[in-house]
């Protein structure tokens, strides 16, 4: 089977540096991986190919890169699977971190993303005289968050993090509910308090990018959910984030369907003239798009449908705890 790869490159010690795109056409097998082509680019073709690879089994997460725009485990990937009509491949490495070389990038901020989110057991009181049983029921809870590799596909693809760099992403966040899940730490109020800040846990504006590219199942914007269900039932409410889902909840609630006018008046507050007036000029493009929500506000027919269904829902809660 002949291939075609259209890989990104970026050498640091190049006279011109910038990143450039090279191709190489080669005949491979049928079963083969992106990462056994990459493989057979730097054995056979050009070895000064950098790219980061070990365990070729979808366990240490090392090979993540971009396929055809998208962050995904080179060794779990088939070329079959992502070649187009031409056999072509378009290769990258991870986005929204700095390129080492080639394929390579600096996962440092990575890393210090996930250690600001404490991840540590924190427990309080005496030490158990024995080992702690955690119920069966909680480690379920647990189960696809530690599944996690490490490999930093849903930071590659959060768009959030494309345009602030300052936000701790869905990786950490997804580790960060591990512990504020497991019943064994009583740091939920330390965590909340850090999690609460801007950059955390209300940042996220829930793209899915992160849940899609997940090559073990973690669902990193689920979790972060649940770090928010989790600080509003804690009292933490108070800040922007907060205010704006509470909003958002009670708007649909209301009428079936969101008032986009009172929703920013509802989330800063009625007479926080500088923050409304920040948003006067979304609202003129919005105008000139024609995209400006309608100023008379009206319910859905079956609105009360929907109100019915948020008391289900806050029901169903109540029975849980």
């Amino acid at each position: 089977m002949q291939v075609t790869l259209n890989i990104k490159r970026f050498d640091p010690e190049a006279e011109n540096p910038g990143p450039y795109q090279e191709t190489f056409s080669l005949e491979v097998a049928d079963h083969f991986t992106v990462l056994d082509s990459l493989m057979k680019v730097r054995e056979e073709v050009d070895e000064s190919l950098a790219m980061r690879c070990s365990c070729r089994a979808s366990i240490c997460g090392s090979c993540a890169m971009r396929v055809n725009g998208h962050a995904m485990l080179a060794c779990k990937t088939r070329l079959t699977s992502v070649m187009d009509a031409d056999n072509t491949v378009r290769i990258e490495p991870m986005g929204n971190q700095p390129v080492v070389k080639d394929l390579v990038v600096d996962m440092q901020s990575f890393w210090e993303k996930m250690h600001a989110v404490q991840p540590w057991l924190q427990p309080q009181g005496p030490e158990p005289e024995q080992e702690y049983l955690v119920p069966n029921e909680d480690m379920l809870l647990l189960t696809s968050v530690t599944g996690c590799i490490m490999c930093g596909a849903c930071v590659s693809d959060c768009t959030v993090l494309e345009v602030d760099k300052s936000f701790l992403g869905p990786a950490a966040l997804a580790k960060a509910f591990r512990f504020v899940a497991d019943p064994r730490d009583d740091a939920d109020q330390t965590r909340f308090e850090l999690y609460d800040q801007p950059g955390g846990i209300w940042d996220c504006t829930r793209c899915y990018e992160c849940v899609q590219v997940c090559p073990k199942g973690v669902a990193p914007m689920d979790r972060i959910m649940e770090i928010r269900e989790r600080a509003l039932a804690a009292g933490f409410d108070k800040t922007y984030g907060a205010r704006h889902a509470k909003a958002f909840e009670e708007l649909v609630e209301h009428s079936g369907r969101l008032n986009e006018l009172r929703l920013p008046l509802m989330t800063f507050g009625f007479f926080n003239i500088p923050k409304l007036l920040g948003l006067l000029p979304v609202g003129i493009r919005a105008g000139y798009k024609r995209k400006m929500p309608p100023i008379f506000h009206r319910a859905i027919p079956g609105a009360e449908g929907v109100r019915r269904i948020f008391q289900k829902v806050r029901d169903i809660q109540r029975q849980a705890k």
